[in-house]
């Protein structure tokens, strides 16, 4: 039998990695969700569903007035789980990949945000 069969001989679907769509339409909120601390750049999606950290992430960001989609096939770097201090929502941290469409968002993020990526305002994760 192959690894990606069930107990029963029915072959099983391998593990997809999960959809998320994010829609940020405040520079604040931007600020807020965006995790320049990561080699790569991140974005906080809150969300009540459970992830593992390393789990692969599809998501689908949308910035402020900018009518593009950005599709990013990203890692969960950050979990914030549901009870936690501060404040704090709960959801996960997405890593950016290390490729080309990792680099043009946390670009354009960054364009987007300008000076107040330096603030030293609370944010989703730190």
């Amino acid at each position: 039998m192959s690894d990606l069969s069930t107990e029963s001989g029915i072959p099983a679907v391998p593990n997809r990695p999960s959809v998320l769509s994010l829609a940020i339409k405040e520079k604040a909120s931007l600020f807020a969700a965006y995790m320049p601390f990561l080699r790569n750049g991140g974005i906080f999606v809150p969300t009540n569903k459970n992830y593992r950290l390393g789990e692969e992430i599809y998501l689908i960001l949308t910035l402020l007035d900018d009518p593009a989609k950005y599709p990013v096939a990203g890692k969960v770097a950050w979990i914030t789980p549901p009870g936690a201090g501060n404040n704090k929502s709960q959801g996960i941290g997405v890593h950016f990949p290390d490729d080309e469409s990792g680099t043009r968002i946390r670009l354009r993020i960054e364009e987007a945000l300008g000076a107040a990526i330096r603030s030293n305002r609370a944010t989703h994760t730190i």
